[in-house]
């Protein structure tokens, strides 16, 4: 971390089991409402290869959102919303946070860099977010 120090600790643990029960009962209306764009493209990608490892994505994508509104402290209220904070793979496979407005521009007047880890076992999902706190200017 730069130094700044923590501004926040979230952490979620999820049934795959839960998730996908919710899919077969809303499919593509769960998606747009919790995926961001980018994580959708994904989870189609991974779903029609193997329908499992699509909705274990989805999985790991909804904790990871889950663990960051606890880290940030909202919860999920506004400006917090599944589908404005997404985390994707940069090459090498490290998760990334990505933000989109309204939430971006709340989060960098109060946080610096977010720090997600997700993990899959059998049939649970666990993920943990550290924020840093805003650097003095």
């Amino acid at each position: 971390m730069s130094g700044a120090g923590i501004g926040g600790i979230g952490t979620d643990l999820l049934q795959v089991d839960r998730i996908a029960k919710v899919f077969e009962r809303h499919g593509e209306r769960l998606l747009r409402r919790v995926l961001g764009p980018d994580e959708i493209l994904v989870f189609h990608r991974r779903y029609a290869r193997d329908p499992q490892r699509g909705i274990r994505y989805l999985a790991t994508r909804f904790a990871a959102k889950e663990a960051f509104s606890k880290a940030i402290g909202l919860g999920m209220h506004s400006p917090m919303a599944w589908s404005r904070m997404q985390t994707l793979n940069r090459p090498g496979g490290r998760p990334e946070v990505e933000l989109s407005e309204p939430l971006a521009g709340w989060y960098a007047e109060r946080f610096g860099r977010a720090h997600v880890s997700m993990t899959d076992e059998h049939n649970m999902v666990a993920a943990f977010v550290v924020v840093e706190a805003r650097a003095p200017e």
